[in-house]
């Protein structure tokens, strides 16, 4: 396996599942909105990983995780509101925001990495 195909993977089954999550959202206005919302955030973060494997230097590869990071915060975002809204069910939006944050926690981890910076407080 390449170095970095294993994240790769995660974040083609996660958004594979967020546009599984979103054809399930009701007709609603609300439920319409989240889903138009979380389908791009949702799906965005694995073709733009794809782009992470492909930077030119140090400095576009940080700036290109935090791109997926930031649509990674924003698809957990959408998640917490699908749910407590009561569009979706808890059993349903809870495995799926977890692997979010997980995805979220190993891409932050990446930067520092790659920034040389350590982690503070958290």
């Amino acid at each position: 396996m390449t170095r970095g195909e294993d994240i790769n993977i995660r974040l083609t089954g996660f958004a594979v599942n967020v546009i599984r999550l979103c054809a399930r959202l009701s007709g609603s206005p609300a439920g319409a909105h989240i889903a138009n919302q979380l389908m791009r955030s949702g799906t965005s973060c694995a073709a733009n990983y794809a782009e992470v494997r492909g930077a030119e230097s140090r400095k576009d590869f940080i700036h290109k995780l935090a791109v997926v990071l930031k649509e990674l915060n924003e698809s957990l975002s959408w998640l917490t509101m699908a749910e407590q809204s009561g569009l979706v069910p808890s059993a349903i939006v809870h495995p799926l925001a977890d692997e979010c944050d997980q995805l979220c926690r190993i891409i932050s981890a990446s930067i520092q990495t790659a920034s040389g910076r350590k982690k503070i407080n958290g």
